[in-house]
């Protein structure tokens, strides 16, 4: 089993920043990649970005050159990290940590971000 947990969504204003962090716990050995997907009202769920255990990064193209994808990671857990500069009010959604594995794919509960004025 893997628990994931998102923190750091709020409401921002237009070429504002936010960083959103997702904790990663229990089976962590069984995740080759992290993802972040967002959803907005009446659409439907798309990938954001991801990143792999070796570090390779992918961005959808809407947020190429705004958002920034990281990763940390020890024995307990692993962390990963949106960075989401010069955010737009389309960027306006909630936002969801996944974590594939060869069992199942697992989700997290979602973190709102609003942009807006």
């Amino acid at each position: 089993q893997v628990q994931l947990v998102e923190s750091g969504g709020g409401l921002v204003q237009p070429g504002g920043s936010l960083r959103l962090s997702c904790a990663a716990s229990g089976s962590i050995f069984s995740i080759y990649i992290m993802n972040w997907y967002r959803q907005a009202p009446g659409k439907q769920r798309e990938l954001v970005a991801g990143i792999t255990n070796g570090g390779t990064t992918r961005y959808a193209d809407s947020v190429k050159g705004r958002f920034t994808i990281s990763s940390a990671r020890d024995n307990a857990a692993n962390t990963v990290y949106l960075q989401m500069n010069s955010l737009k009010p389309e960027d306006t959604a909630v936002y969801y940590c996944n974590a594939p594995t060869h069992v199942r794919t697992y989700w997290g509960q979602g973190t709102q971000v609003t942009v807006s004025s």
